[in-house]
């Protein structure tokens, strides 16, 4: 099943080396703000894709897709929410970001409240793009990589992937990591394309014949749902019901209320508060670039049903009683899998092997491979950052820029060898990929989250509120995640996980109002240059005025959502 030709090894090799060749000419590292911003020189068709890029990663692929063959679709509403909160970091925090001229989002939050908030943070983020972001990237290179070569070690995959993706990233900064994703989001779109139309045609038709073919085995029983169906859980009675992006209160994947409380606060963090996703928008030349960029990634998010969450069912009525024993991979319990029903990581894999022909089939590993690199990269480079302008810079002032990039470089090799012995963790804490992305960053985000809005918005926040708020949110978030681990108080352990995640945030929001209320109010030049005014937003309006619609993001923003509504309607 999983054997590739001469060709497909040739198209991979080729692909990698030119990858590391091109990341390498592409380098920038005159100074610390070439090495680590990209010298803020990125325009807008730059910023977008590499958002994008960095964002649909290799655990996103796969997690897509598995959690689509167990008829998730409603996780699409990860994809299309990042539309709304996108239009609203590019209207409210990212003129903020670019006008404080800040490397990190620990600092900003410094300038905003006082050191004690840059200082958590920037650990609680290095701590999170090793745990979710590489760790996740590299696991799924390990899955895919362990099928394709069996004979050799995981350990050594990991170690191939991981210099791999830091070969580039070391010497050449965020600039040789977003030139690479440029390219790495072209393959990975083209890839997506590739699978999804040889699925159909395996299939034999098209949207109607999927539907159709689905609806008679759900009405017959001929799909094995695995553990999902032994425990009783919800399963759709056709296809409208796997279609639809809203769901019962109850269910177990995403409630409606979910969709409208937990989404947005992930959403919220990952793309307007993680150093990963925002360092690529803080390489914009200007704020226009940066905002036109924001809205371009949000347009690139919405084909991604049809091509990256469809395939999934399309596996379903394909493969969902293919004997996937001979890939020989092997399960925490040591049984190896023998069903995608028990094993839901591995639908993308299956797809690739199944359904593409000698020589695409290495096109479309190099760019599953493409996004594992980009994405890791990506988390190298952001994480680096934090603690070289966060720690280091502050420890050691006297530094020069030229120092500043080698602790940057060495603190990246540290990173990769952390990353690395991380990954073997990831299925010990959940069977699905996609769930543990979401439990990890759902315990995590809504402190962080609390504290960028408040501190926007509210001029009364100060810095003792939004310590203390961040330090019990993190305590709560601690507790959460031993008590569903190690089963210590079931009533908490059975509310899902959005629904903690929103719990979070209004604790959070509440000790911050209530301790910033009791205590002395913040200074008057972090309320004057770091929270939203009503002026502001007149003053833009003026301005705007004087450019095209096709320039004004106002109304490229009101296009987008549009055509957003247009198909979460659809899928409604």
């Amino acid at each position: 099943m999983n054997d590739l030709t001469s060709v497909d090894i040739a198209v991979i090799l080729v692909y990698l080396v030119g990858i590391i060749i091109y990341g390498i000419s592409k380098s920038k590292r005159g100074s610390s703000e070439d090495y680590f911003l990209g010298g803020r020189t990125m325009t807008w068709p730059i910023v977008g894709i590499a958002l994008f890029s960095a964002n649909i990663s290799s655990s996103t692929l796969v997690g897509l897709a598995s959690d689509a063959y167990q008829t998730n679709i409603n996780v699409y509403n990860y994809e299309w929410f990042a539309v709304v909160v996108l239009i609203f970091f590019a209207i409210f925090f990212l003129p903020f970001y670019l006008r404080s001229g800040v490397y990190t989002m620990p600092e900003f939050l410094e300038r905003r409240y006082d050191s004690r908030s840059r200082y958590y943070f920037s650990f609680i983020t290095v701590v999170g793009n090793i745990l979710v972001d590489t760790a996740a990237g590299l696991y799924v290179g390990k899955i895919v990589l362990t099928l394709l070569f069996p004979d050799i070690g995981p350990n050594w995959i990991l170690i191939i992937l991981a210099v791999a993706a830091a070969a580039y990233t070391i010497p050449g900064g965020l600039n040789s990591v977003i030139q690479t994703e440029v390219i790495q989001a072209v393959l990975l779109i083209i890839g997506s394309c590739l699978l999804t139309y040889f699925a159909f045609d395996q299939l034999g038709g098209g949207w109607s014949a999927m539907t159709d073919k689905l609806d008679a085995m759900l009405a017959a029983g001929d799909v094995n749902f695995g553990e999902r169906a032994a425990e009783g859980k919800h399963i759709p009675a056709n296809s409208d019901e796997v279609f639809s992006l809203v769901r019962p209160s109850n269910d177990e994947f995403m409630p409606w209320w979910g969709l409208l409380t937990g989404v947005p606060l992930l959403g919220f963090y990952f793309w307007a508060n993680n150093q990963f996703m925002v360092q690529r928008v803080l390489g914009a030349k200007d704020l226009n670039h940066g905002r036109w960029g924001a809205l371009f990634a949000g347009f690139l998010k919405l084909p991604v049903i049809f091509i990256m969450v469809v395939p999934g069912v399309l596996a379903l009525l394909l493969y969902s009683t293919l004997d996937i024993s001979s890939l020989n991979y092997v399960l925490p319990s040591g049984e190896v899998c023998s069903d995608l029903s028990d094993c839901p990581n591995l639908t993308y894999p299956v797809l690739l092997f199944q359904l593409l022909p000698t020589g695409v089939l290495g096109l479309v590993v190099a760019g599953l491979m493409a996004a594992m690199m980009s994405s890791v990269s990506a988390t190298f480079n952001s994480a680096s950052t934090l603690v070289t302008m966060d720690f280091v810079r502050k420890l050691r002032p006297d530094l020069d820029s030229k120092q500043l990039v080698r602790v940057g470089q060495i603190t990246t090799v540290i990173l990769v060898v952390l990353a690395i012995l991380w990954v073997p963790q990831i299925e010990k804490v959940s069977d699905s990929l996609w769930n543990y992305l979401q439990l990890v960053i759902a315990f995590t985000c809504p402190p962080a989250v609390s504290t960028f809005i408040l501190g926007l918005f509210w001029k009364r926040a100060n810095g003792t509120g939004s310590i203390v708020s961040l330090l019990v949110g993190f305590t709560l978030a601690v507790f959460m995640i031993l008590s569903q681990v190690f089963g210590w108080v079931p009533s908490i352990n059975e509310i899902h996980f959005l629904g903690k995640a929103t719990w979070l945030f209004v604790i959070c929001v509440l000790i911050h109002i209530v301790v910033s209320t009791l205590t002395a109010a913040p200074p008057a030049d972090k309320v004057a240059e770091y929270t939203y005014k009503k002026e502001m937003f007149t003053k833009e309006t003026q301005e705007l005025k004087a450019l095209p619609w096709y320039k004004n993001y106002r109304k490229l923003a009101i296009i987008l959502l549009v055509l957003t509504a247009i198909i979460v309607g659809y899928f409604w």
